[in-house]
């Protein structure tokens, strides 16, 4: 990273231990491993008892500080799903890429053993936080594999393609299917290394099939029964009029429409949402999975995002460009550097979840991270 102050903007040891410590949580989204083994739950949870009997699970922090002092690995998964932070850097990865993206994060500390040799089945892009790990990565054993394949794929290559040691700042791409393994036996019983995984779940050729099936319900053709019963001639004649009808449905439905497709009907994130209860919203940032798409219609101005369609004047699009643009915004700015009431439009755009009221959760997940619009 050309800025290592990003790190601990991002997140640090005891930021993470607050998050696990704030909320109910169970495996698999948090779990802990001794010596590369996969604790018990009841190892490092406990059941906290509400007043009125209700029985949560949560992290027994005494617990896991024991572990963390003996060595162990602390994983938590999705944590963009608790933290504004990481909701950012996954919406930004998400602007960029264009595809879905989670992150993992793993706190090891004294000289514990990670994960064993394994690939993954998307890209990720891991970046360490704090502290040193150890690596190594191989190549694929098979040529693009996936979590549901045609066959297993359980044997390791015999190829290093890099071995080393991340330290704070340092980014790694590995692709989906390469093996790959990291540790802190090798780094005595001293310090500790917090990275984060961000996952690309990619789509694949499968997807956009199984796409393309789905909007074959609409035409008749595929609805009828296959009719088993009318002798081979009627079968063969019913199998070449479905082939020319799927040639038909391929057409209709390129690649392109498909990834375009999956963009704009990705339904928006939770927000909080308070309906100007507490008086108007004075600030809002826009939290659509991935850039809204905004088209021409005469004098009108379109905008796609979340699965929903808006259609605004065109003398709005200068204040719409800013208003959609990801980075926070003050709606008087907004009004006053456009000649329109910015505040009508943001109110449409909060209602679906478009764009959303700047928390002060989400001013402190964007702060150091997303310039702020004017």
């Amino acid at each position: 990273m050309a800025d290592p102050g990003l790190c601990s903007r991002l997140l640090t040891p005891q930021r993470l231990l607050d998050v696990v410590m704030r909320r109910s949580l169970a495996p698999p989204q948090v779990r802990c491993f001794e010596n590369g083994t996969e604790l018990h739950p009841d190892a490092y949870l406990t059941r906290q008892v509400t007043r009125r009997g209700q029985s949560l699970p949560v992290v027994n922090m005494d617990r896991v500080g024991q572990l963390l002092r003996s060595g162990c690995t602390l994983v938590l998964d999705a944590l963009d799903a608790f933290d504004p932070t990481m909701e950012l850097a996954c919406r930004a990865l998400q602007w960029w890429s264009r595809e879905a993206v989670q992150v993992n994060t793993y706190l090891t500390t004294a000289d514990a053993a990670g994960f064993s040799l394994h690939w993954d089945d998307h890209d990720v892009v891991i970046v360490q936080i704090a502290g040193e790990k150890s690596w190594e990565v191989r190549s694929a054993s098979r040529p693009v594999p996936m979590y549901r394949d045609a066959e297993p794929n359980t044997a390791p290559s015999e190829d290093i393609v890099w071995s080393g040691t991340m330290q704070a700042g340092d980014v790694m791409h590995i692709p989906r299917g390469y093996w790959h393994q990291a540790t802190r036996t090798d780094r005595g019983e001293e310090g500790y290394s917090l990275h984060v995984t961000f996952g690309f779940v990619k789509r694949t050729g499968v997807d956009w099939l199984t796409w393309v099936a789905d909007r074959s319900r609409e035409r008749e053709p595929f609805r009828h029964d296959l009719d088993r019963w009318g002798g081979p001639g009627a079968l063969a004649g019913q199998q070449e009029r479905l082939v020319a009808e799927v040639q038909r449905l391929l057409a209709d439905y390129p690649v392109a429409d498909y990834l375009a497709a999956r963009e704009q009907e990705r339904p928006p994130p939770r927000q909080v949402a308070t309906g100007s209860v507490f008086g108007p919203p004075t600030a809002v940032v826009c939290v659509a999975e991935f850039p809204p798409h905004v088209t021409h219609r005469g004098d009108a101005v379109e905008v796609r995002a979340g699965g929903k369609k808006l259609t605004f004047s065109a003398k709005a699009e200068p204040a719409l460009a800013m208003l959609l643009s990801g980075h926070p915004v003050e709606l008087a700015s907004v009004s006053e550097e456009c000649g329109v009431n910015a505040a009508v439009l943001a109110d449409a755009l909060i209602k679906e979840g478009v764009c959303a009221e700047l928390t002060e959760a989400l001013s402190s997940g964007c702060t150091g991270l997303v310039p702020t619009g004017s």
